[in-house]
């Protein structure tokens, strides 16, 4: 079953306006947090073991900790730039529960002695962006922002910016070359963004769903944090499932939880008449599970890397038995290769290479050849580029076709078959 702690209030129309946000203990854990040491919320936020919910899973605490002692500026970033395919569970924290995000980001900002922070939104969230706006406006009124917040001392001042619709711009270097107005394309690394980030100066970028746990870190403490999820992977984490289920939707269990009792119990199951083939388990870069990995797998970061895939975003794709993973592949490979920069040629010509395989094999104008030809570009995409767009491409192409080969080489077969049919017919014609 859900644990609905982040989620809990998200039925509430009036939880998204700062009195609705009050009146369910909204801003008492910033209140909590200003009377503590920033030290000791970013020992708490590590002790607790809250991981990065955008897809990397580094841990929130250590990244803070990775911060200079020196006098310059820091500044917090929201990554709220939503773009892997599947996920949609930061649209509805944003929509539902503006306010739970600034008090997480006020309470970081606080931690990590940042007076300056962005939510950097997806180009298409436009109604997601007025309400955060809305939020942000109501938080200034109420000085739960701006100079002295709520009499401690502390000065904060939060923007929102929006994205153009670049995937690229979900990595944190590509999104801060963005919001410093230049092309947004990633860079190399070292230094990282806590040491050298926007505007040179040391930054922290955490996603939506991190910085609003760590409201429930304040509330609840260490251990009552801990109390769900497993010991490596701790907390609740929200799920965006779709795909082939009776009731897609976002999900918060606790990490560790089935992936069967998600799809076959929260969800409802498959259609009727139906039967699972396939699983992506975190958004469109993870490697793919088949069906028997997926009815034995659990939900956390751990045990999904035993099985080769990853947690990544949390989106959940459930594949059935109507779909051809041919099909599939080459619609995953048309989004990568449009989402390309261009900046590094392994993956700006990697992915227009597996594009055109994928049509080849798909269209009937390929062969055997061509489906080993696609694994093998795939391997040779993998860790040879800046950032991790290459390696989200070549995952599902190497996961896809291993474990679904026999799909792959019956389409290059019959492809073959089909064009040897047609040449015989062409011959008989002509004589």
């Amino acid at each position: 079953m859900e644990v609905k702690i982040l989620t809990q209030h998200y039925d509430k129309p009036e939880y998204k306006s700062l009195d609705g946000y009050k009146k369910y203990d909204g801003y008492n854990q910033l209140k909590k947090a200003l009377t503590l040491k920033p030290d000791e919320i970013t020992e708490m936020v590590k002790q607790a073991g809250l991981r990065g919910r955008g897809g990397a899973g580094f841990p929130a605490g250590v990244k803070w900790s990775f911060l200079p002692k020196n006098n310059k500026t820091r500044y917090l970033i929201c990554n709220a730039d939503e773009g892997e395919p599947g996920t949609f569970k930061d649209r509805e924290m944003m929509d539902k529960a503006p306010h739970q995000l600034i008090e997480g980001m006020i309470i970081s900002a606080f931690a990590i002695g940042s007076p300056k922070s962005y939510i950097y939104i997806r180009g298409e969230y436009f109604e997601s962006k007025k309400i955060v706006e809305q939020a942000i406006k109501e938080a200034y009124e109420n000085n739960l922002l701006g100079d002295n917040i709520l009499k401690s001392g502390f000065s904060h001042h939060m923007d929102i910016y929006s994205g153009a619709g670049a995937y690229i711009c979900g990595e944190e270097t590509g999104l801060i070359s963005s919001l410093e107005g230049k092309k947004g394309q990633p860079k190399l690394k070292p230094p990282f963004p806590a040491v050298e980030g926007y505007l040179a100066n040391p930054t922290i970028v955490n996603n939506v769903e991190t910085l609003a746990s760590v409201t429930v870190i304040i509330r609840d403490g260490v251990d009552g944090y801990r109390k769900h999820g497993t010991e490596k992977s701790p907390g609740t984490k929200l799920f965006s499932v779709s795909g082939n289920v009776v009731k897609p939707g976002n999900y918060e269990v606790p990490l560790g939880y089935p992936l069967k009792d998600i799809i076959f119990n929260l969800c409802g199951g498959l259609k009727e008449g139906r039967k699972l083939k396939a699983v992506i388990p975190g958004g469109s870069s993870a490697p793919v599970l088949n069906a028997e990995e997926a009815m034995s797998v659990n939900m956390d970061y751990e045990d999904l890397a035993s099985k080769g895939s990853m947690l990544g975003s949390g989106a959940i794709i459930v594949i059935d038995d109507s779909n051809s993973m041919v099909e599939l592949l080459k619609v995953l490979m048309n989004f990568y290769h449009h989402e390309s920069c261009g900046q590094c040629t392994p993956c700006r010509e990697g992915t227009g290479w597996l594009l055109k395989l994928s049509n080849s094999i798909l269209s009937g104008s390929a062969n055997l050849n061509d489906v080993a030809l696609l694994e093998k570009v795939a391997s040779h995409m993998k860790g040879k580029t800046i950032c991790a767009l290459s390696d989200a491409a070549a995952f599902p192409v190497l996961s896809f076709v291993s474990k679904f080969k026999e799909e792959f080489t019956s389409y290059a077969t019959s492809n073959v078959a089909l064009k040897f049919q047609a040449t015989n017919v062409q011959s008989y014609k002509r004589g």
